[in-house]
């Protein structure tokens, strides 16, 4: 496998003393090689985005860091603002999850688009040619009309097009798609994620994917990492996760997913409720929802250790206790 694009090592973020009670995220590690698709997903309030941010260097105001996030072998936390700016718009590019909150709504679609380029010092007939391959690229239809529309023009599936459009205009080798389909309908988010995975197939670029749909991740994703309260749980090949989960969280995930197979039982949800940045239990932060809970799991923090052919937080992994 070539070099990763993406480590982040052991990173932990901390608000500021009396904002939380635990770190927003607490030793996570993952990495995204060229051409992969990797999955985070999560419940909200796991971490997810916070991890995607500290990508870019955009981690909250006063917050504490340790451990690396390293681009192409430099540490992204250490960067000064003028390497921060150069990383955001040549290697690194991020799609929100609300088009809209992405995007001016005063200015024009082709201004959105260009800027960026202009600023770089690409001349205006250049960008302007550059913004129409792009929106043709990601499906747009009479591109150079697009360019004349404001944001309210365009539906939320169209206008996320023109967001992966934007995020591609640099040329990144890493894209971040934090939930770019979560406010659209069933029809246009798999249109949404068929134009991100033949972009990525065709310009070879790496992928951190986030979702809390799992479904949606065993589409799009080679490897998925789950998350739960600011932790990575478990971590495996998507085909291996779904057929063999070894972390209770991963299996209530699966369990609470509708399916359309007529013989499949009904969803069930997890039980409980998601832990708060207030809250710091001892032990595993997952066992006041766990069915398989111990004594010893309120009381000692499992380790992400090797389970099978992937990686597990629990104290249960290899007892046999998920079906």
């Amino acid at each position: 496998m070539a070099p990763p694009l993406l480590e982040i090592d052991r990173l932990t973020v901390r608000l500021p003393a009396g904002r939380a009670a635990r770190p927003i995220l607490d030793g996570v590690s993952l990495s995204v090689a060229p051409g992969e698709t990797v999955g985070l997903v999560g419940e909200s309030g796991s971490g997810k985005s916070v991890a995607c941010r500290s990508i870019l260097g955009l981690l909250p105001q006063g917050a504490r860091t340790e451990g690396e996030v390293r681009v192409r072998g430099a540490d992204v936390l250490t960067r000064d603002r003028a390497a921060l700016r150069r990383l955001r718009s040549r290697q690194v590019a991020m799609v929100f999850q609300d088009p809209r909150a992405a995007v001016n709504p005063l200015h024009r679609i082709g201004d959105f688009l260009t800027e960026g380029l202009r600023a770089a010092g690409t001349p205006a007939e250049r960008a302007t040619a550059r913004a129409t391959e792009l929106l043709e690229a990601v499906g747009i239809q009479d591109p150079r009309a697009a360019l004349r529309r404001h944001p309210h023009e365009f539906s939320g599936g169209m206008l996320q097009r023109v967001v992966i459009a934007a995020a591609l205009a640099g040329e990144p080798e890493l894209l971040i798609a934090d939930e770019p389909t979560t406010a659209l309908d069933v029809t246009t988010q798999a249109e949404v994620i068929a134009v991100l995975t033949r972009l990525q197939a065709e310009r070879g670029t790496g992928l951190l994917f986030v979702t809390h749909d799992l479904e949606l991740a065993a589409a799009v994703c080679d490897r998925i990492h789950v998350m739960y309260a600011g932790r990575i749980v478990e971590t495996r090949a998507t085909d291996d996760l779904f057929a063999h989960p070894r972390h209770p969280y991963t299996a209530g995930l699966l369990a609470c997913t509708p399916r359309i197979d007529p013989h499949a039982p009904p969803p069930r949800p997890v039980p409980g409720r998601p832990l708060s940045l207030a809250e710091a239990p001892p032990g595993c932060a997952f066992a006041p929802r766990c069915a398989f809970a111990e004594p010893r799991c309120s009381a000692e923090p499992p380790e992400l250790r090797p389970h099978g052919d992937g990686l597990a937080a629990c104290l249960r992994a290899d007892e046999g206790i998920l079906p």
